[in-house]
């Protein structure tokens, strides 16, 4: 009876009871408030939505802040990759990289953000610190799953003097492949917040934290919470999009025959 009961609140019907009795707590909520400059209602934030749906500069912004957002995540993961390699390989790479990574991990998203405003314009902010906030976070699982790698098969590969592109496909990529989609499903959502976070900073012009901080400035809260449940879907989505295709990646990598 305990186990039908765990794998009914693990299964989608579940998931989706969940969601309907969250969205029901924010409608009570809103009712209960009832004063729209402090909170907006469910109802009210999806009738906001579909009237910014049809609005050409509704798709520019969220063009603009996809574009951005996604582009910082791939710089992101590009350099994590590259750097955990260097760190597995040669112990002294480490070590330098170590006082940085510690730096980028404990210094407050918003400390950075007012420094790279001195040197960035804001349209390219967003770029920088999605970059930069999900650097430490990829290099430090990436590095651990490089180093997941079984020692024996390795030594194993190295006595019948297998190649390096065989050793990558059929040993380090089965290891690392935990670790890559752990890393990069914690990473996406994190890379959404810095990087509107860092649209509002510097109030980019065409850009969801753009409308952010105009939604703010002239009071229209419905506006505000109609960008925020888009933010949240659309960040989603292109989690889902994102993790579902480095598996087929890596999947297709691991299977291949050459």
């Amino acid at each position: 009876m305990a186990g039908n009961k765990g794998r009914f609140w693990a299964s989608r019907p579940a998931r989706l009871l969940a969601a309907a009795l969250a969205l029901a707590v924010w409608q009570l909520a809103a009712a209960l408030v009832d004063n729209r400059l402090l909170l907006v209602g469910p109802v009210r934030t999806l009738a906001k939505l579909c009237a910014l749906l049809p609005r050409a500069e509704f798709w520019s912004a969220l063009g603009f802040t996809l574009s951005r957002v996604a582009l910082g995540f791939l710089l992101g993961f590009l350099a994590a990759l590259l750097l955990a390699a260097l760190a597995a390989r040669f112990p002294a790479a480490e070590t330098l990289m170590q006082p940085y990574m510690a730096a980028v991990r404990s210094v407050p998203v918003a400390s950075f953000i007012v420094m790279a405003l001195l040197w960035l314009s804001g349209r390219r902010l967003s770029v920088f610190i999605s970059f930069l906030m999900v650097l430490p976070v990829l290099y430090s699982s990436f590095l651990q799953g490089i180093r997941a790698a079984d020692g024996q098969l390795l030594e194993m590969a190295r006595v019948f003097r297998m190649g390096a592109v065989n050793r990558l496909r059929g040993i380090y990529a089965p290891a690392f492949r935990p670790y890559c989609l752990s890393a990069c499903r914690a990473a996406l959502g994190l890379c959404w917040k810095a990087g509107v976070a860092a649209e509002v900073m510097a109030v980019a012009n065409r850009s969801v934290g753009g409308m952010l901080y105009d939604a703010k400035v002239y009071l229209e809260i419905s506006d505000l919470f109609a960008w925020t449940v888009l933010l949240v879907a659309v960040s989603i989505l292109f989690e889902k999009v994102f993790l579902w295709l480095l598996d087929l990646c890596m999947n297709r990598a691991i299977r291949w025959e050459g």
